[in-house]
């Protein structure tokens, strides 16, 4: 059965303590009552079953609007492990190849040059040496980059070509992908790993090879079968009332402050569906997405995926069994570096001692810019999801911290 937010179980039964679970309430709180969040909701499953499910403080705080149960939420890059699962659907029909040529289905990409030194206005370019394969779009290997990131020249002429928090004006996924490939890449596809628009383009794979868009694909594939109905690129206006504002930290007092414009972008259709981050989403949607995956791709009788392939998507594709330390760049991103590796779409835990976070090796997260967090822990057959509404996810160490609450309440 499905873990069904309505219906919790006793944690002792799955061998946790209800007394130690308390302990995440009341140290989230606190972020609450010093005005560093507007709000929350947290739920924690073991063996399919919900054994904590809490909401604490504001969706908006300006019109005193409690987090409640079916608050929605901007997952922002949470979407990329959903379109990495819809990906491995298509893939297991055998529509692609992991090893596949990213131009074999966006031409452009054949041409891209590489960042080699220079600047901005004067970059010295070199040919592609090695070939981008579809594998790395997954797994953030194949050159690409972010606008936001403020590392890198390659970053500053994504930001200049319209890649920051948005795309090119007018740009679909199409002509997204055709701006991209003009770019240069940051390096020689998979020698390196850095957080990037790959999935977005991913996205853009998936639409060539099925012929459908990436909105109707994802509804008919994923998000129907799986009961996901309030998973949307943007929220219909009935349910506008229940959407979390979006905040940032005041930068003189760190307090949680409304950041309306880039906010008001959830409630109208994209432009473009960006696979690496457009959708809207509920705690009780997302549950559904984070159950199917513990339980090897089966939720409630409908088979998404089969276990070989989310153990595969859940396993480190990075060179020599490679930590993110070893092989990425250290720049923002959803995760810690040390102990970590990258699957398909997901990070992907390979020593949590190394990493100083309680854990399992074999568990796989994500999160997303506005402090979202989840993870699922075959090991231990767990399941969190963390949801908030303050950019940028670096502000806090929420997942860490949630992490260690969560560990120490298991009592088995």
């Amino acid at each position: 059965m499905s873990a069904d937010l309505h219906v919790e179980v006793e944690p002792e039964s799955v061998g946790m303590s209800s007394e130690r679970l308390a302990r995440i309430d009341r140290h989230f709180r606190q972020y609450v009552d010093d005005g560093r969040l507007p709000g929350w909701q947290i739920v924690v499953a073991r063996k399919g079953k919900v054994v904590h499910h809490s909401t604490y403080g504001h969706r908006d705080i300006e019109g005193e609007l409690p987090v409640e149960a079916d608050t929605i939420w901007r997952i922002f890059s949470m979407t990329k492990p959903i379109t990495a699962v819809l990906a491995l659907q298509l893939w297991e029909e055998g529509a692609f190849e992991l090893n596949d040529p990213v131009a074999k289905y966006i031409p452009a990409f054949a041409n891209t040059k590489v960042w080699r030194a220079g600047s901005v206005t004067s970059p010295v370019l070199d040919p592609q040496t090695e070939t981008m394969r579809v594998w790395q779009l997954f797994a953030h290997t194949a050159g690409l980059t972010y606008g936001f990131m403020y590392h890198h020249p390659v970053d500053e002429l994504y930001r200049r070509n319209g890649f920051e928090w948005g795309v090119p004006k007018d740009a679909n996924l199409e002509g997204v992908c055709d701006a991209l490939a003009k770019l240069p890449l940051l390096f020689q596809p998979g020698s390196e790993w850095n957080y990037s628009m790959g999935l977005d383009v991913l996205g853009r794979v998936l639409e060539v090879v099925s012929g459908q868009s990436l909105d109707d694909l994802l509804r008919t594939r994923l998000l129907e079968p799986l009961g996901m109905h309030e998973t949307t690129w943007f929220v219909p206006e009935a349910n506008h009332g229940r959407v979390a504002k979006l905040y940032v930290p005041n930068p003189a007092t760190g307090t949680a402050m409304k950041m309306d414009v880039m906010g008001q972008a959830s409630l109208h259709p994209p432009q473009a569906f960006l696979g690496g981050g457009g959708l809207q989403s509920t705690a009780g949607d997302y549950q559904r997405f984070v159950q199917m995956l513990v339980r090897g791709g089966e939720l409630d009788g409908v088979r998404i995926l089969s276990p070989r392939t989310v153990k595969f998507m859940a396993s480190n594709h990075l060179p020599n069994n490679a930590d993110l330390t070893e092989f990425g760049r250290p720049l923002f991103s959803e995760t810690t570096f040390d102990g970590v590796g990258f699957g398909l779409g997901v990070s992907v835990t390979l020593d949590p001692v190394k990493g100083r976070v309680p854990g399992n090796a074999g568990e796989f997260a994500w999160g997303g810019a506005a402090s979202t967090a989840f993870w699922v822990d075959p090991v231990d057959d767990l399941t969190v999801t963390f949801f908030t509404q303050l950019l940028p996810s670096s502000t806090h160490p929420l997942r860490s911290q949630l992490k260690q609450m969560v560990y120490q309440s298991f009592v088995e």
